[in-house]
């Protein structure tokens, strides 16, 4: 069976490190590189965001993904966005060969690349390279699926750490996506994903992860987890009164959409879709879309946690959000 080839590490064309912006979602990660791109242009400087965010790629997800917005997008160049039909899939190779090339052109241009995002697959593959993993088995996933819709991704995560407790303890119960994933490497090659990993010549990206030296990493992370998830709670209501049902109505349009797509299935459009399926009632919906939310947020300073060397800030601190900006301005080469 073919694999997804081993992607080397990006090495850097050029002398400095590219700044790279990261941090749970909620966490003010485009307006600190909004910010940083109107003081390089003071200064007469460039810069050019690309985005490292799994749902920022598609066509028509703009409300529920927290789009940089027409106004943000004309004001800074920005990659990676609205590149791809729901309907495709992009992947984390793809976005490491594609962050690869825009560096490179970028650099070329005089110019400075800024990378921005949350999609830690998406960083691991950039910075580390990739893992010898099977391709996704359509008739496994749809198997799996169904399996799930009889007896829930409870059971499922269960069924998953009988064959592989290593990657069970790092995922969530109701993490669908993960849990079928590591159930299907597990049926396709008959190893638990953990081994897999760990026999790769790549890193996981989790544990006793570095920064490549060509990357110059700056994390944004909330320390008081409360107040993040009521702006979480704030955004999302915001996302509603704002045309998140009528967006998600607008792609239901679109026959060859469906919920086991990968842009369907990003946090809060999967589930305003089961919604509008009458699988579940508003009130029901909006709950499992910030449980969703806050899950995303925590995998993700999970991730942000185990890399070492990581500069980080506080973005709800004034005075650690001025000095993430000061950082990014005294790096920005």
């Amino acid at each position: 069976m073919q694999t997804e080839p081993y992607i080397q590490p990006m090495q850097s064309p050029e002398p400095f490190p590219t700044i790279c912006i990261v941090g749970p979602t909620g966490a003010g990660k485009t307006h600190l590189a909004m910010a940083l791109a109107e003081h390089a242009k003071s200064i007469g400087l460039c810069i050019e965001l690309i985005s490292m965010d799994s749902a920022l790629v598609y066509r028509g997800l703009d409300i529920g993904s927290a789009k940089p917005t027409k106004a943000e997008q004309a004001a800074v160049v920005h990659h990676l966005i609205d590149i791809l039909d729901p309907t495709e899939v992009y992947s984390a190779a793809r976005f490491a060969k594609d962050a690869k090339r825009l560096c490179e052109e970028i650099r070329s241009r005089g110019h400075i690349p800024i990378v921005v995002g949350g999609t830690m697959l998406y960083w691991r593959a950039w910075a580390h390279g990739l893992s010898t993993l099977p391709p996704a088995n359509p008739e496994i996933r749809v198997r799996l699926e169904e399996q799930a819709k009889t007896i829930g991704w409870p059971a499922m995560h269960q069924q998953l750490s009988q064959v592989d407790p290593v990657t069970a303890a790092r995922l969530m119960p109701n993490d669908s996506q993960r849990v079928q994933r590591a159930l299907e490497v597990f049926e396709i090659t008959g190893k638990p994903m953990s081994a897999l990993l760990a026999e790769s010549p790549s890193e996981d990206g989790r544990e006793g992860s570095v920064i490549p030296p060509w990357i110059n990493l700056v994390s944004l992370e909330p320390r008081d987890r409360a107040r993040l998830h009521l702006n979480l709670e704030k955004r999302f209501d915001e996302m509603l009164s704002g045309g998140l049902l009528e967006e998600v109505e607008a792609l239901r349009k679109n026959t060859a959409l469906h919920a086991d797509l990968p842009a369907i299935r990003s946090v809060g459009y999967r589930q305003v879709w089961e919604y509008l399926d009458g699988e579940i009632d508003w009130a029901q919906m909006r709950y499992k879309a910030l449980a969703a939310t806050r899950q995303l947020g925590k995998r993700q300073l999970t991730w942000l946690r185990a890399i070492a060397g990581r500069n980080t800030f506080d973005p709800f601190n004034p005075n650690e959000l001025r000095a993430a900006l000061d950082y990014c301005k005294v790096n920005l080469k």
